[in-house]
């Protein structure tokens, strides 16, 4: 199907070619600094690249740092899912050795707190290290942007979206408007676990997970709150109210996403 294209994931970002040529992390505590889509990371950790009930793929472009709390996070859902009877997971982006801005693909994986968790389930052996790099990854939309591909889609990813959406330290998940429609048309019992599910752009082939920013990182600036409710109602109506955003035309010029980064930031990126 057309991906979206979005200004905030602009391939051209200010500084990005010096975040991105650090290979290792900043020595010291764990630290985030800043916020979600403007900031940096100190003491990060690298997510192994396997393990019970996951692999990391596109491990070539070193975005599997994060925050212990993240690392966590990933190791104990995907304990969960293997004990569920589901196949393993495929991890994505978590953030950059010492996060900041990524030359491409996304405007927020800054701090440490964020990673992308693919849909496709794929039952069987793992995938050898270079079928990690460009594996099948299906989209849980129709092609024609117009509803959920029952194909692909099965009560699977509902149990898979509710066991993330029930664990501690998750801020909120993104997730396709078609993909929350869906949950919220058929969810039954107790529905709380749907608030964490946030419409936005894309994310019909994966979800993203945002935690909350962990006791004893002063300097980590928390999103603003959302609804307390399930976020089925207008707060959903909206999306389908809105344009769909379309790629610009070949050639256009793409105005770079410049974010303003905490001045700690400069020192976690030439700590050495």
């Amino acid at each position: 199907m057309m991906r979206f294209v979005i200004p905030l994931l602009a391939a051209m970002l200010c500084g990005a070619a010096d975040w991105a040529d650090v290979a290792t992390p900043a020595p010291g505590p764990p630290q985030s600094i800043g916020f979600y889509t403007a900031g940096c990371l100190q003491g990060a950790q690298a997510l192994p690249l396997e393990g019970p009930g996951y692999e990391a793929i596109r491990v070539s472009r070193n975005r599997y740092w994060g925050q212990p709390v993240t690392v966590d996070f990933i190791r104990t859902l995907s304990e969960k899912v293997r004990a569920a009877g589901q196949s393993h997971l495929y991890i994505g982006d978590i953030g950059q050795p010492r996060g900041g801005p990524a030359p491409s693909g996304h405007a927020s994986h800054q701090i440490g707190l964020d990673a992308d968790i693919w849909f496709e389930r794929q039952p069987g052996a793992r995938l050898a290290p270079a079928q990690r790099e460009n594996p099948r990854l299906r989209s849980l939309v129709r092609g024609d942007d117009g509803g959920i591909d029952d194909t692909v889609f099965t009560q699977q990813h509902v149990v898979l979206l509710r066991t993330a959406a029930e664990m501690p330290n998750l801020d909120r998940m993104f997730v396709n408007k078609w993909i929350k429609q869906r949950i919220c048309n058929t969810a039954t019992g107790n529905r709380a676990w749907l608030r964490k599910l946030v419409p936005w752009y894309g994310h019909d082939e994966h979800f993203h997970v945002r935690l909350y920013c962990p006791p004893g990182n002063p300097q980590c600036q928390p999103q603003a709150t959302y609804s307390d409710d399930d976020g089925c109602g207008e707060a959903l109506d909206s999306w389908f109210r809105k344009a769909p955003i379309t790629p610009p035309p070949a050639g256009t010029p793409v105005k770079p996403y410049r974010p303003k980064l905490p001045a700690a930031c400069q020192q976690v990126l030439n700590a050495r």
